[in-house]
């Protein structure tokens, strides 16, 4: 708590000198390549907010996409002493039946007209106690792929029991990712057990700006000596965690509760609270690595959006929620996006993660995928129900794009026929984490250009 007490006075006492400066502080090395990359942050900037940003966010305002299945009621898996928190803006309303449309309340898993009409007929057998002879062994092999998904071992992070009565639907554009007030020892605890725990990192190994374990007087560069000599795919790892705080982070200054009275509330841009998280000066130079992370962020998921284009293009898919016209005109908007993302000329190359010797490149991708999921399950030890909704849907989101990243020969292999085992599967928990956790991650890149022109403007 001194420490971020020391920091808000801080951020009232420095003065400035001219009125660019305090942009420059959070944004000073917000620019050029990215480290293990071929790209830059000016030409994602550029893409992001004329190509991406517009045609996704047209996308995830559709029925298939606001409405996410989830359950946030499951216990927390690592420590007893968890409470609810009891501030007003950390509810979530779920959807009354009448708001879920019929086509996705029916079945999670009908992506193609085969494989609901097959599940439809296997239901009618069940319903009526019958022997089931009328599918053949091929069929009914397929049918229980579709209704447990995939191989659990293939994900990368937990997905909730849709059949579960505790898992409701939610409705993304009513319960908007902003600032609710959850924050301190609580809020600090899940992510330092993220970080402290679920990043490859030794104990011994101090990490700046922790403000539950003293520094002891390190600038830090302990920590990004140690981070620096990783392999290249523990050091991604922590990169994708730190970008995905930051781009959290972003979002909860971008929507912040700025005044509230009888007559309206006013949520908007907090420009403290940004340069809290990312000034130079004001993070002893930790906010503006963490900006950078982002943009990694984003270069991971925008791949796994490029190669999983062929999934989506098979004739027999569909974003179905019962209303074809709609469902047709969203498939068109899903593959145009997705044509864009692939067109994107300089994507990260995931062949130099876990390549190598083929037995430590296999248990390394597996410690990197157990690491991962256990972070998904600590999503469900946050106390916010806002929050923790969001966290849960953007981890969610980030494991599928990992999974579809190192699932290339499984994409290729597949079939075009949904009538038997495919190859690579996709739950509809899935691709619309996925896609959300994508449109959060653009959003914040998108309000970069937002704060930045505010700082500028900046008179202190």
């Amino acid at each position: 708590m001194k420490s971020f007490i020391l920091l808000a006075v801080l951020l009232t006492s420095v003065h400035v000198t001219t009125a660019g400066s305090a942009a420059h502080r959070c944004f000073c090395q917000v620019t050029g390549t990215l480290d293990d990359c071929a790209c830059d942050v000016e030409t994602i900037d550029s893409f992001n907010n004329k190509e991406i940003f517009p045609k996704l966010q047209k996308l995830l305002s559709s029925d298939y996409f606001r409405f996410y299945q989830v359950n946030l009621n499951n216990p927390c898996p690592f420590w007893t002493d968890h409470s609810q928190c009891g501030l007003k803006y950390c509810a979530v309303k779920p959807c009354t039946p009448g708001e879920v449309p019929e086509g996705l309340k029916s079945s999670s898993y009908k992506y193609s007209e085969e494989a609901s009409q097959d599940l439809e007929k296997c239901e009618k057998v069940e319903k009526l106690g019958a022997v089931n002879s009328s599918l053949s062994d091929e069929t009914l092999q397929a049918l229980q792929e579709w209704k447990k998904h995939d191989d659990e071992s293939d994900r990368f992070c937990m997905l909730d029991d849709e059949d579960s009565p505790e898992s409701k639907y939610v409705d993304l554009l009513l319960n908007p990712e902003r600032f609710t007030g959850y924050k301190g020892p609580e809020a600090w605890r899940i992510w330092n057990s993220i970080y402290e725990e679920n990043c490859f990192k030794p104990y011994s190994v101090k990490r700046p700006l922790n403000p539950l374990v003293s520094n002891s007087g390190d600038d830090g560069q302990g920590f990004y000596r140690w981070l620096e000599g990783l392999c290249v795919e523990k050091r991604a790892f922590f990169r994708l965690i730190s970008g995905l705080h930051c781009s959290i982070n972003i979002h909860l200054s971008a929507r912040y509760l700025l005044n509230e009275n009888w007559f309206e509330m006013k949520w908007g841009h907090n420009v403290s609270e940004f340069q809290l998280r990312f000034d130079e000066e004001l993070t002893e130079g930790e906010g503006p690595k963490r900006l950078r992370n982002l943009y990694f962020l984003y270069l991971i998921e925008l791949r796994a959006l490029a190669k999983i284009l062929p999934y989506f293009e098979r004739s027999t898919f569909h974003l179905y929620t019962g209303q074809p016209t709609q469902d047709n005109e969203n498939k068109k908007l899903l593959l145009e996006l997705l044509h864009v993302a692939k067109s994107f000329p300089l994507h990260f190359d995931e062949t130099a993660l876990f390549a190598g010797n083929k037995k430590e490149a296999m248990k390394l991708k597996e410690d990197f995928k157990l690491t991962f999921k256990n972070i998904s399950r600590i999503m469900d030890c946050v106390e916010c129900f806002k929050c923790r909704l969001w966290g849960k849907l953007q981890t969610q989101g980030l494991g599928t794009a990992l999974k579809i990243l190192f699932s290339e020969r499984q994409i290729e292999a597949m079939p075009n026929t949904s009538n038997t085992n495919p190859s690579f599967q996709l739950s509809r928990q899935e691709i619309v984490s996925l896609f959300n956790a994508f449109g959060r991650i653009s959003t914040s890149v998108r309000e970069l250009k937002n704060f930045r022109s505010l700082l500028s403007k900046l008179k202190q």
